[in-house]
């Protein structure tokens, strides 16, 4: 019995995303392709290993069993690959990366500039996708690591097979509209007022709900947005305030947008999360482990620049606070 491990990392793309079109898009494949890969492996091991007979596809009990074999497989060849890099003059290799926008218009790009000119065998690929959707792929391995945001009122969540390290504390601002003479100067005042609000799964909402919540005041919420881009923009032109990030206020023209005197509201944390080593040495990826280096070295220069053009000792102690 001849069985061709990349049939194998078909079989095992299709139990990890439960379908053949889901694997199909994993692997830059077609469902055809994918159905054609799968009926060769069970030609080559005399076995039915997909169950048919329903409208969803669904593995056989050989199939599950096959695909476990193909889960382990999979790790011993991604542990070799490692391993090889200790015989290499230079790292080299991809890597994959998930973040929202402003970390990877902040952080990414800059990083990206001095990994390629340290180590310039080194491919990181960029993919903008966030929240649980993120996670998931680096569960399955799609991504190798990834930027996550969170508001600090809420508790870190664990994640046993997946590895945490902070990265930034990014402090909230109030922004309002500039054409304000009298802008409100309390919380309790600008809850009254109508919100650009953010997805109540991104940080910024999530700290809007919890002020809310603190204040016994439900927030009017005529426009929901997740780009920081078209929030400023409305609010730029009158249509309400908003919570957002010093990260999001780099790239605001001066005089756009009023930035509130308003302290307290807290901040969010960047984290960059990768699987937790399977290592036989326990020592992290040295690839990833270099990219997660100059990841830092950006947000370090970044937040001396913040605290220069716009946080202030009040701004911080205020991000201490929450």
């Amino acid at each position: 019995m001849e069985i061709d491990p990349r049939r194998l990392r078909v079989l095992r793309e299709v139990a990890r995303r439960g379908g053949v079109l889901r694997a199909a898009q994993a692997l830059h494949l077609t469902s055809s392709a994918v159905s054609q890969q799968l009926a060769q492996l069970e030609r080559e091991v005399g076995l039915p290993l997909i169950d048919r007979s329903q409208r969803s596809v669904s593995l056989t009990p050989a199939g599950r069993v096959l695909a476990g074999y193909a889960e382990r497989v999979e790790e011993e060849l991604t542990e070799a690959k490692r391993e090889l890099t200790r015989f290499t003059e230079r790292l080299a290799g991809p890597v994959r990366i998930a973040a929202f926008p402003t970390a990877i218009s902040h952080l990414l790009v800059p990083a990206m500039r001095g990994l390629a000119r340290r180590h310039p065998k080194i491919a990181p690929a960029i993919r903008e996708i966030y929240g649980p959707p993120a996670l998931q792929e680096l569960r399955l391995g799609s991504v190798d690591l990834l930027i996550t945001e969170q508001d600090m009122g809420l508790p870190v969540l664990a994640q046993p097979s997946l590895t945490s390290r902070l990265l930034y504390v990014d402090a909230y601002r109030i922004v309002v509209p500039p054409s304000w003479s009298d802008p409100p100067s309390t919380v309790e005042e600008l809850l009254q007022r109508p919100w650009v609000a953010a997805d109540p799964g991104q940080a910024c909402g999530q700290a809007l709900d919890r002020l809310a919540g603190l204040h016994g005041i439900e927030p009017q919420k005529p426009h929901v947005i997740g780009e920081w881009g078209p929030a400023l923009a409305l609010v730029a032109a009158g249509h309400g305030v908003a919570i957002v990030p010093e990260l999001a206020l780099l790239d605001v023209p001066e005089g756009e947008v009023r930035v509130s005197d308003i302290r307290g509201i807290g901040a969010r944390r960047l984290d960059v999360v990768t699987r937790a080593s399977r290592r036989r040495s326990g020592e992290p990826d040295p690839v990833q482990a270099v990219v997660i280096e100059a990841i830092e070295e950006v947000t370090k220069e970044l937040a001396a620049t913040l605290r220069s053009r716009i946080s202030d000792p009040a701004d911080e102690e205020a991000a201490d606070r929450a």
